[in-house]
């Protein structure tokens, strides 16, 4: 159906006038958007508290008061009907979800009594600014574009002065809410998180925005399972009855189920497009008899006098200027060395739908897969522009430690276009000589342990070769040596025999220090032989021999 557009704080109607009266006088007595129904004594955050004018969360700017279908989704499991993927209306972009779930479990493990559905955020952030545009973030989280309520200037909804400098919403005059969980600059400045640890508390980013809702939903001692808090919280974030009809709707909605749909192919509520400002007040197609859409004109709330604007179609983009899709620009093949760089360097080229190159194309790349690889600044995920040759190369990825196989993906930001994929490999640290520090004579008498240490250094290209995984086994002296059955032995955790050590690393320096060596009772000469990642060997001989005449103790005097 036609979004419909819930206005709070409009001039001219009684039922707001007395809600602006009452919302002034809440704020006033310095809990954080005290609810209409009373929900006193919230505790402010450190920091600047909401402006009085505002009185809500998100000043009580506009909201989409689209209802979810009648025939709500049911959890997965409970209907053989239900389609793979799930209806349209219940699927939720990938970071989205991700960000509402992420801020449940964080609050979960700082305020559990608060008891917050990250249901609850699907559905504030499906109200205000229908999932960010339909999911349309970066890889970070942030949307492409600010997302911004209509000026609040009084005219058509709440006077609210200037309070951030036009830091946040660009207005040095009144204020606009800012981001998909629509927060004013006065509330986002006492509120604010930083949801995805980059050092940055951005109301446009969506882990940090629904971690903020999260927090201020869960102000003072609200219990969010208990129905009268949750009611009382959500009016706090906006002071309508509708607007918690309507969140509550949406609420139940998607606690019946929802499934994960890429970013930026969500639904986009009328009147979000893709620019910098969503507002709901501003004019949206409504279908006409024959079916078709035409605009239809409406008052502008944010523009002085309440003028008529008229959308104007927006012009055909030529072959030339369309993007067609991301392809390899000759990227060689990826393979490092643990905790070394990769010598190659992914490179992409922008087409356009001629196949030419395409200039000022945003592209992303993303580190994918079970690695601690990460490009430069230890970023998982870069977003860059295409050069005027339609090329642009990722920074430069540096391995981690864990080895195997990762993929790297490049994808058109914000568009659902095949991505281009990068298979990527880190190997082991690598010695090609191993060699003993010294060259004591290893003895030991049976059933006694050895009294030197075993130590030794390896080697890469005649550099230090540090953590390099290193084998030790005390071995036969046969042409094909097998692990021994007797002789020199290790002690594991337990206390137990073993004569093979696997979980061994060089150090910084490249030195490898063995544990203790025991001996048994069997006399004579035996190796031990330890192999390196790489290949490098070195056998060392140990000997178990008795003690000479000369060499044993003398009885004890009579």
């Amino acid at each position: 159906m036609a979004a419909q557009f819930g206005r709070r704080l409009r001039k001219g109607a009684t039922t707001t006038a007395v809600a602006a009266v009452a919302v002034a006088a809440l704020s006033a007595s310095g809990a954080p958007g005290t609810p209409l129904v009373g929900d006193s004594g919230d505790p402010q955050p450190t920091g600047t508290a909401p402006s009085p004018d505002s009185g809500a969360a998100t000043g009580n700017s506009p909201y989409y008061t689209d209802l979810p279908p009648l025939n709500t989704p049911d959890k997965p499991g409970t209907s053989t009907n239900l389609p793979v993927t799930g209806r349209a209306e219940s699927g939720i972009p990938a970071s989205i979800l991700a960000a509402y779930k992420k801020a449940e479990q964080t609050i979960a493990g700082s305020d559990a009594a608060c008891r917050l559905p990250w249901q609850l955020l699907a559905a504030i952030g499906k109200v205000e600014s229908g999932h960010a545009r339909g999911g349309r973030v970066d890889a970070n989280g942030t949307t492409f574009s600010p997302i911004l309520g209509p000026v609040l200037d009084g005219r058509g909804f709440a006077m609210i002065k200037d309070t951030d400098n036009g830091a946040y919403d660009g207005d040095s005059t009144h204020d606009r809410a800012v981001g998909p969980m629509q927060f004013i600059p006065s509330t986002w400045a006492a509120w604010g998180q930083d949801g995805n640890g980059d050092g940055r508390k951005d109301p446009n980013n969506i882990y940090d925005a629904a971690l903020a809702a999260g927090r201020y939903l869960c102000a003072g001692s609200r219990d969010l399972s208990v129905a009268a808090d949750l009611d009382r919280a959500v009016l706090s974030y906006n002071h309508s009855d509708a607007y918690l009809r309507t969140v509550r709707s949406w609420f139940e909605y998607y606690k019946r189920g929802t499934h994960e749909i890429p970013d930026g192919t969500g639904a986009v509520p009328p009147g979000l497009g893709g620019g910098t400002d969503p507002s709901p007040g501003s004019p949206t197609p409504s279908p006409s008899p024959s079916g078709t859409t035409k605009p239809k004109p409406s008052p502008n709330p944010s523009k002085p006098g309440g003028g008529t604007t008229t959308p104007t179609p927006k012009p055909t983009p030529k072959p030339s200027q369309t993007l067609a899709g991301v392809e390899n620009a000759g990227t060689g093949p990826l393979t490092a060395t643990a905790g070394d760089t990769f010598a190659e360097r992914i490179k992409v080229r922008a087409r356009n739908s001629l196949g030419g190159p395409l200039a000022k194309v945003s592209v992303t790349f993303i580190v994918a897969g079970d690695t601690d690889a990460a490009f430069t600044g230890g970023k998982t995920a870069v977003t860059l522009l295409t050069g005027a040759d339609g090329t642009v190369t990722a920074p430069v990825l540096k391995a981690g430690e864990t080895t195997g196989k990762f993929t790297v993906r490049a994808v058109a930001t914000g568009r659902s276009l095949p991505a281009v994929t990068y298979s990527a490999t880190v190997t082991a640290r690598r010695a090609d000589a191993i060699a003993r520090t010294d060259d004591k004579e290893l003895t030991a008498a049976p059933g006694t342990e050895f009294a030197d240490t075993v130590e030794v250094k390896a080697t890469y290209k005649d550099a230090i070769a540090a953590g390099v995984a290193v084998t030790a086994t005390m071995i036969t002296d046969a042409e094909q040596p097998a692990e021994n059955d007797k002789g020199p032995y290790f002690k594991d955790a337990d206390g137990k025999t073993v004569r093979t050590l696997t979980d061994l690393t060089t150090d910084a320096d490249g030195i490898l220090k063995l544990p203790k060596i025991y001996a048994d009772d069997a006399e004579g000469t035996y190796k031990l032989r330890l192999t390196t990642e790489g290949g490098a060997t070195i056998v060392i001989e140990l000997g178990i021999e008795a003690p000479t005449a000369s060499q044993a103790p003398e009885p004890p005097a009579v």
